[in-house]
């Protein structure tokens, strides 16, 4: 094997310079395609976000109204609950003094 003394270079193909220049546009739009995929990715953030916080508002919304309505009391109301098919067993009736 002999050692190579540095007096010869090798010519630049064509075809080295055009897979370079190839490489390179496959570079740049690899990272043109990335920027935009998270551009995407960040507006698709944002809008499950703000679905998130309209979800919750109308949940809190939801649970300060279910507080705040209450039944009106009144004595000659009784309860009744349904323990199964048409059975049901009324509460308070007996408490009337």
């Amino acid at each position: 094997m002999q050692r190579w003394s540095g007096r010869f270079k090798p010519r630049a193909s064509i075809w080295r310079v055009l897979s370079w220049f190839v490489g390179a546009l496959a570079g740049v739009a690899a990272a043109a395609i990335a920027a935009v995929l998270a551009v995407f990715f960040a507006a698709t953030m944002m809008v499950v976000a703000f679905m998130a916080s309209i979800l919750l508002a109308l949940a809190a919304t939801a649970v300060r109204a279910r507080r705040t309505v209450r039944a009106p009391i009144d004595p000659n109301i009784i309860e009744a609950r349904n323990v199964g098919g048409h059975s049901w067993v009324a509460y308070g009736w007996d408490d009337r003094r």
